[in-house]
């Protein structure tokens, strides 16, 4: 019988993560010649080769994804091990790891760390970014789900499965010194300040499509993907906000904004999205066909 030697698996598992045997010699402390070595005889032991090389970077074989597939199992398996005999509590718990956009309400996020919770005993890990790379770190199975406001293209139908949590409608919110601006809306927005999302957002495009064919003009004074910070923005009345009406919803009760009006026909969607694995998380599996987002 071929023991697998984990030593050459885990450089191998460092070396796909970073991309590179650079990357990788950088981040272990270790010799490129050596980890150079220790992926070949890994690849002698399994009678396959892992990568191709494009340029500078190395690209994962068909039988390199299946292998890192296994290897963030093993890996994450081996912190969890570490971790339960750490805090004394000798009780397996399940790791999950969610993704969720800059751009998404992080009450959102909140609600679906609180349902993991609530499905078995788990630690949970949670990653901020952008969209591409979080579906990216999602196909390559270093997180379990992602919380977007749009689900992945159509050409990647295969490596994701999307399911729509909700749709909301966007309306405009700012100060009660823009309360005149609430006569002859949306006409009123003309040339008025603006705290947008940023250009890589899908509904900064339904926005710039909606002002664009209803020929309203207006003065983007900044851009952030971060709606808790467009709030503060705007309850400091830098600027008029679009935002879910579920969003502004407490600030206007607060009494610290107030809704100008509705945007007709403009809609912010949230997704949750998984990809396929052949070793599939319990808890992720129940969160894609049963968690509900609560406004």
């Amino acid at each position: 019988m071929t023991w697998l030697n984990y030593h050459h698996l885990y450089y191998f598992w460092i070396t796909a993560i970073e991309g590179s045997i650079n990357g990788a010699s950088k981040k272990l402390g270790i010799g490129q010649p050596t980890i150079s070595t220790q992926i070949k005889n890994l690849e002698g032991a399994l009678n396959q080769n892992l990568f191709q090389r494009k340029g500078q970077r190395l690209i994962l074989t068909e039988a390199g994804k299946a292998v890192l597939e296994y290897a963030n199992k093993i890996f994450t398996l081996g912190n969890e091990l570490m971790e339960v005999v750490k805090d004394g509590t000798f009780s397996k718990r399940t790791h999950i790891q969610f993704g969720a956009l800059d751009s998404v309400p992080k009450s959102f996020a909140q609600s679906l760390i609180r349902s993991a919770q609530k499905t078995s005993p788990c630690t949970i890990s949670v990653l901020e970014g952008e969209g591409d790379f979080l579906f990216r770190e999602l196909e390559a199975h270093r997180i379990d789900l992602v919380l977007s406001n749009y689900p992945p293209t159509i050409g990647h139908k295969k490596e994701y499965f999307s399911r729509l949590l909700a749709k909301f409608p966007i309306s405009i919110f700012g100060t009660k010194k823009y309360q005149s601006l609430k006569r002859k809306f949306p006409q009123s927005l003309k040339g008025q300040p603006f705290i947008m999302p940023s250009l890589h957002s899908k509904l900064r495009h339904d926005l710039n499509h909606f002002l664009q064919i209803n020929d309203i003009p207006v003065d983007v004074i900044i851009e952030t993907q971060d709606t808790s910070i467009q709030k503060l923005l705007g309850i400091e009345g830098m600027g008029l906000v679009p935002l879910p009406d579920f969003a502004g919803k407490e600030l206007v009760k607060e009494g610290k904004l107030i809704k100008i009006g509705t945007l007709k026909g403009v809609m912010e969607s949230f997704w949750l999205v998984s990809s396929p694995r052949k070793i599939p998380n319990p808890i992720a599996d129940s969160l894609m066909k049963s968690f509900k987002l609560k406004t």
